[in-house]
């Protein structure tokens, strides 16, 4: 694969990623990448000085990320959780993890395809600067209404993050990462790191709401061993 970054005007950039095998057309899309003529596109709401660093990063990460994503390669998950948990400790970050990692952590059988990460309004920047080795999208203005910043990286398997979520987040129902979720936060002990999840009531519901049966069934299971 081949990639491109080129300034779009208004204080957007945008990626563009050539020779995409056919494999991962499905694994382009579910990553918010579009088609733009003869590539695939990645516009993102900053200036293309501050995303290069970011191009050298795609070219070298892009391949396991789409790799792990189609299936195709296991998702160290653990290793990239233990790592992010070290490099905020000395960061000094507010965050929380949420999605389906956020049940692993507490026993559930099951294997993240990626951490999904919430952060302060203030430390969506600093978590970018603390993954700046590995970031693939600098921290840019969402694009959705749900938070004021988003980022992605590649640290052994995908992370992204949302910073400052806003109340859109719990609207027209609570999620298990909004602003309701962070006021409800509790804590768990994994590798000897103390992280902080959404409550599994929460989580539960989002997943019911799904119709994710299966994992309705290990937050059962998991509340049953509380």
């Amino acid at each position: 694969m081949r990639y491109e970054l080129r300034d779009v005007g208004d204080g957007r950039c945008e990626f563009l990623a050539f020779d995409v095998d056919p494999r991962f057309d499905a694994t382009m899309e579910a990553l918010a990448w579009q088609r733009s003529g003869g590539a695939w596109g990645r516009q993102i709401a900053c200036e293309a000085a501050v995303a290069e660093p970011a191009l050298a990063n795609l070219r070298t990460f892009m391949s396991p990320l789409l790799r792990q994503a189609a299936g195709l390669e296991p998702v160290p998950w653990q290793d990239a959780l233990d790592e992010l948990c070290s490099r905020f400790e000395a960061g000094g970050v507010g965050w929380f993890l949420g999605g389906s990692a956020a049940l692993a952590v507490r026993g559930a059988p099951l294997t993240p395809h990626d951490l999904d990460l919430i952060t302060d309004d203030a430390d969506a920047i600093r978590v970018g600067d603390l993954l700046a080795d590995v970031i693939l999208e600098p921290v840019a203005t969402a694009e959705w209404p749900l938070s004021i910043w988003w980022g992605r990286a590649f640290l052994y398997a995908r992370v992204e993050w949302a910073g400052g979520m806003t109340a859109a987040a719990d609207q027209p129902q609570v999620t298990d990462f909004g602003p309701v979720a962070a006021s409800q936060l509790e804590t768990v002990r994994w590798r000897g790191w103390q992280l902080r999840v959404p409550p599994l009531h929460l989580q539960r519901a989002v997943c019911d709401r799904r119709g994710l049966t299966a994992r309705v069934a290990m937050i059962d299971e998991l509340n049953a061993r509380r």
